[in-house]
């Protein structure tokens, strides 16, 4: 049996939600408000996965075992008996993957290619004393 909202619970919900469109409350205030009023359902809960899945989406990236797991920030022994079924992901791991599901593992690398020069070197060396 699913349980209905009472209509003032709806009330506050969809002011709520006018309020983080005007910019009147910020998002961590808008999320508190909205879970108080709507349980777990007001939380985007990541589905469950299994180990043929995961495998596949690190197959997909072309990535190895090790690779996967570094960017995922986990060991690479977890990252083996998730894709064996032996063990089944919880938590951050399982946020990030259905991340990874939905998005393809680009949306959560991290860009470690930038400039590591500090601002205003430019190679050559301009005004140098002879």
């Amino acid at each position: 049996m699913v349980k209905r909202m009472s209509a003032v619970v709806e009330a506050i919900l969809e002011m709520n939600d006018d309020q983080l469109r005007s910019g009147l409350i910020n998002k961590a205030e808008h999320e508190k408000i909205t879970i108080r009023h709507m349980g777990p359902r007001g939380l985007g809960l990541s589905s469950p996965m299994n180990g043929v899945e995961i495998r596949a989406m690190r197959e997909q990236a072309n990535m190895s075992q090790a690779a996967f797991a570094r960017v995922l920030n986990l060991t690479v022994g977890y990252v083996s008996q998730l894709e064996r079924g032996i063990r089944k992901p919880t938590g951050p791991a399982l946020s990030l993957l259905n991340v990874i599901r939905r998005k393809g593992v680009d949306a959560i690398l991290i860009d470690d290619h930038v400039d590591s020069k500090p601002q205003g070197e430019s190679g050559s060396e301009q005004g140098a004393a002879a």
